[in-house]
C-alpha cells in the first residue's frame, strides 16, 4: 500500500549535550493505492524508530572514548513532538562540527565500556612537617600553636566546703612561658578568658579563639591547644587530636604559610608520639576534589609550606625525621582507603580496583608483587561462590592478590589480610529497599586492605610476609545473576544454598579465605568487611565488631585498636547459632534468621579456614562511613599495625 524508507539524522542539544535522532520517513503513495491501514503505518514507524535506536547505540558503543565531537546545529526538544529521543552521536570530523572537545573531569564508563582507572588524591608533601628542639624556630612563623595541659582534678578539694578557695589553673611552661613573657602576658590573659576550655577534665583538642598580635607591619597569630589533663597518661587518641587540631588551625587561618607547635615536656618527643601526630596531621588535610570542578574545588591549607613541632628537650634529628616519615606513610594508606570508598561506581569497578592494586605494586620498589586472577583462573580453582556473585555484572570479576616480602627475605610469620570487595551492592534479586545510594561503601574492607598494602610497602616492616587479598566484583541484576535457592560450590568443595542474594559478601569472602588458607598457606588470617547491618545496630557507627575464637588474636587486635584509634569490640561467636545456617539441600545456607545476624555471618566464614589457625572476622559496616564527611579511612591503620607486629619475634 505504501513505500516507507526510514532515515536517521543525528544531532545534538547544546544545552544538555544529550543526543537525539530525528526519524524521517520518505513516503510515496501511488494514486491507485488509496486504501491505507493506520495500524500498518504505526507498526512501520515503530520499526523505523527501533532501527534508528540500534544504529545510534552501535555508534556509541564502537567509540573508544567518551569525548564526542558533535554537531553545532542543535535540534531542540519539542513537547508533544513525535520525534523519538535516541542515544546517538555523529563522530564525523567534517567542518560542520564546531563544538570543541571538552575533557571530562574524571573518567567514567559509557554504556558497556568500563572505566579502567581511578585517580588518587594527592596530599601535602612529606617535607611540610619537621621537628626542632630550638624554640626560636617559632619566631618567623605566621601561626604559633601552644599546647597546654589542664591541672589535675583534686577530688578532696572538690568536696571541701571552702568555696572561696581558688581552683588550680593551667599554666604555661618552658618555651610557652618564655613566649608569653615576651608578649606581655597576652597568652595567659587569653587562657584566663577561655578558662573553661582548659579546665580539669577538658578533652584534648579544644582550642581558644585565634589571638592576633601586631608587631609593626606584621600580624602574628597564636592559638592555645588543650592536651587533656596532666595527671593522665598521654594516649594515642590525644596525639591524633593534636595532629588533627593543628591541621585544622592551619586550614582555618587563611594564608598561613608556616606554623610552629610548642609541645610541653609531658607530651614528649618519642618516635611513636611524632608518628601519631604526623599521621593525623596529614590525614586531616584530605580533601577529595576528584569529581569537583571550578569553585567547587576545596583546597586545604593551600599556602601552607612548613609546620615545625617544637618539643621540650633534646630531639634526635634522624630518629625524629624517620618517625614523621612513618606517619606520612600511614596517612597515604588512609588517603587511598578514603579514595576507594568515596569513588562512585561508574569510576570504581572490579577492573579499576585491580588496576589500583597494580599501581600499588608498581610504586612499592619491588617489595610487593601483584597477581590478578580473571574469571577463567578463578573457575580453574573452583571459586564458584565468588563467581556466582559477579554473574549479574557486565564487568568481569577480578581476584586481587598483593604479596609483600621484606627486603632481607627473613620471615618470622606469613599472614593474610582479606577485604570484602563489593564495588556496588544492589542486593541482587533480594534487592535493597533502602540505602542503596550508599552501597558504594560496600568495598570498605577492600579499601582498608589496599590502603594498608600501600602503607606497608612504604614502611617496609621486617620479619613478615603479608598477603593482601580482595575478591572484587559487583552484585548486580541480569538474566545470569544468582537467585534465591541457587546452590553454589566453594573452592573447598562445600556447597552453599543461597537463601538471600543480599548476603553476598560472605560468598565472595569464602573463596578468598580458602585461597589464603590453602593456596598461600597463611599462618594467621584476618578479614575486614562491611558485612552486616546487625553489627551496626549492636555497636553503632563508630566501632567495629571483632569475631574470633582465638583469645591471643583478640587481645592483640584490641590493643592495636587502642593505639591506632580504629575502635573495635570483641563479639561472641555462639556455636549454637550454627543451627540457623543448616540447609535442607546443601551443606550450609548463606544466612540465618534476623536475630544474631552479625554472629551467624562470622560463623559462616569459619567454615572456610582451618579450625586450628588464628582467624578473625572484623565487621566494619558501621565505622567505614560518615554521613557528613564520607569515607573515614577506617581499618587501614589497624591492618598496617597488625602486619607490622606480626613480624616481631615472640619470646
Amino acid at each position: 500500500l505504501i513505500g516507507v524508507k526510514p532515515c536517521v539524522k543525528t544531532t545534538s542539544s547544546q544545552s544538555d549535550k544529550s543526543f537525539f535522532a530525528q526519524i524521517f520517513f520518505e513516503v510515496s503513495i501511488s494514486p491507485m493505492r488509496l486504501v491505507l491501514s493506520t495500524a500498518a503505518l504505526s507498526a512501520m514507524m515503530l520499526l523505523g524508530r527501533a532501527t534508528a535506536f540500534s544504529l545510534g547505540r552501535r555508534a556509541l558503543v564502537s567509540q573508544r572514548h567518551n569525548v564526542f565531537k558533535t554537531s553545532s546545529v542543535a535540534t531542540s526538544r519539542m513537547e508533544g513532538s513525535n520525534q523519538l529521543p535516541v542515544a546517538a552521536a555523529s563522530f564525523s570530523s567534517s567542518s560542520s562540527l564546531s563544538m570543541s572537545e571538552k575533557e571530562a573531569p574524571f573518567g567514567t564508563w559509557t554504556y558497556d565500556k568500563h572505566c579502567e582507572e581511578m585517580s588518587w588524591t594527592e596530599s601535602k608533601d612529606a617535607s611540610v612537617l619537621s621537628v626542632s628542639s630550638d624554640a626560636s624556630a617559632a619566631d618567623d612563623c605566621d601561626l604559633v600553636v601552644v599546647g597546654i595541659f589542664a591541672p589535675a582534678k583534686d577530688e578532696k578539694e572538690e568536696d571541701s566546703d571552702d568555696k572561696d578557695k581558688e581552683e588550680p589553673k593551667p599554666a604555661l611552661t618552658g618555651a610557652a612561658a618564655d613566649l608569653d613573657k615576651s608578649l606581655g602576658g597576652a597568652l595567659s590573659a587569653v587562657m584566663e578568658e577561655n578558662y573553661k576550655a582548659f579546665k580539669h577534665g577538658a578533652s584534648a583538642g579544644s582550642v581558644t579563639p585565634t589571638i592576633r598580635i601586631f608587631d609593626g607591619s606584621k600580624s602574628k597569630k597564636y592559638i592555645l591547644l588543650g592536651l587533656g589533663t596532666e595527671d593522665k597518661d598521654v594516649e594515642a587518641a590525644t596525639l591524633f587530636k593534636v595532629g588533627s587540631a593543628v591541621a585544622s588551625a592551619c586550614n582555618d587561618e587563611k594564608k598561613v604559610k608556616s606554623c610552629a607547635v610548642l609541645m610541653p615536656s609531658k607530651l614528649g618527643s618519642a618516635p611513636s608520639t611524632l608518628t601519631d601526630i604526623s599521621s593525623s596531621f596529614y590525614s586531616q588535610l584530605y580533601a577529595d576534589n576528584r569529581y569537583r570542578t571550578g569553585d567547587k574545588v576545596t583546597v586545604t591549607a593551600e599556602d601552607l609550606t612548613s609546620v615545625v613541632l617544637v618539643p621540650e628537650g633534646d630531639v634526635a634529628d634522624e630518629e625524629a625525621t624517620s618517625a614523621l616519615a612513618a606517619g606520612y606513610s600511614i596517612s597515604q594508606g588512609i588517603y587511598l582507603t578514603k579514595d576507594i570508598v568515596n569513588a562512585p561506581h561508574n569510576v570504581l569497578n572490579s577492573i579499576s580496583l585491580a588496576n589500583t592494586a597494580r599501581k600499588i605494586a608498581e610504586e612499592s620498589g619491588g617489595l610487593i608483587e601483584c597477581t590478578i586472577l580473571g574469571k577463567d583462573e578463578c573457575e580453574k580453582r573452583g571459586m564458584g561462590s565468588f563467581l556466582a556473585v559477579g554473574r549479574g555484572s557486565e564487568t568481569e570479576p577480578q581476584f586481587i592478590h598483593l604479596a609483600y616480602k621484606p627486603k632481607d627475605g627473613k620471615i618470622n610469620k606469613k599472614v593474610g589480610v582479606i577485604g570484602k570487595g563489593l564495588l556496588f551492592d544492589t542486593g541482587g534479586y533480594n534487592i535493597k529497599t533502602a540505602m542503596m545510594e550508599l552501597m558504594k561503601f560496600d568495598c570498605g574492607g577492600s579499601a582498608a586492605v589496599l590502603g594498608a598494602a600501600r602503607a606497608t610497602a612504604a614502611l617496609a616492616p621486617e620479619g613478615v610476609e603479608a598477603h593482601f587479598i580482595v575478591a572484587a566484583c559487583e552484585n548486580m541484576i541480569n538474566g545470569k545473576a544468582m537467585v534465591p535457592s541457587d546452590v553454589l560450590t566453594a573452592s573447598n568443595g562445600m556447597t552453599i544454598e543461597v537463601d538471600n542474594t543480599d548476603a553476598e559478601g560472605r560468598l565472595t569472602l569464602a573463596d578468598a579465605l580458602v585461597y589464603a588458607d590453602k593456596e598461600i598457606g597463611c599462618e594467621d588470617i584476618i578479614e575486614l568487611s562491611t558485612l552486616t547491618g546487625a553489627c551496626m545496630v549492636a555497636l553503632g557507627t563508630g566501632i567495629a565488631g571483632v569475631f574470633t575464637q582465638n583469645d591471643d588474636l583478640a587481645n592483640n587486635l584490641s590493643d592495636i585498636s587502642k593505639v591506632t584509634g580504629d575502635k573495635s569490640w570483641r563479639m561472641p561467636l555462639e556455636q549454637e547459632y550454627n543451627d540457623q545456617l543448616k540447609s535442607k539441600i546443601a551443606d550450609i545456607k548463606n544466612c540465618g534468621t534476623r536475630y544474631g545476624g552479625a554472629i551467624t555471618a562470622g560463623l559462616f566464614l569459619e567454615n572456610f579456614v582451618d579450625k586450628k589457625k588464628p582467624f578473625a572476622h572484623i565487621d566494619i559496616a558501621g565505622p567505614v562511613w560518615n554521613d557528613a564527611t564520607g569515607a573515614t579511612g577506617f581499618g587501614s591503620k589497624l591492618v598496617t599495625e597488625w602486619v607490622r607486629r606480626s613480624g616481631e619475634k615472640k619470646e
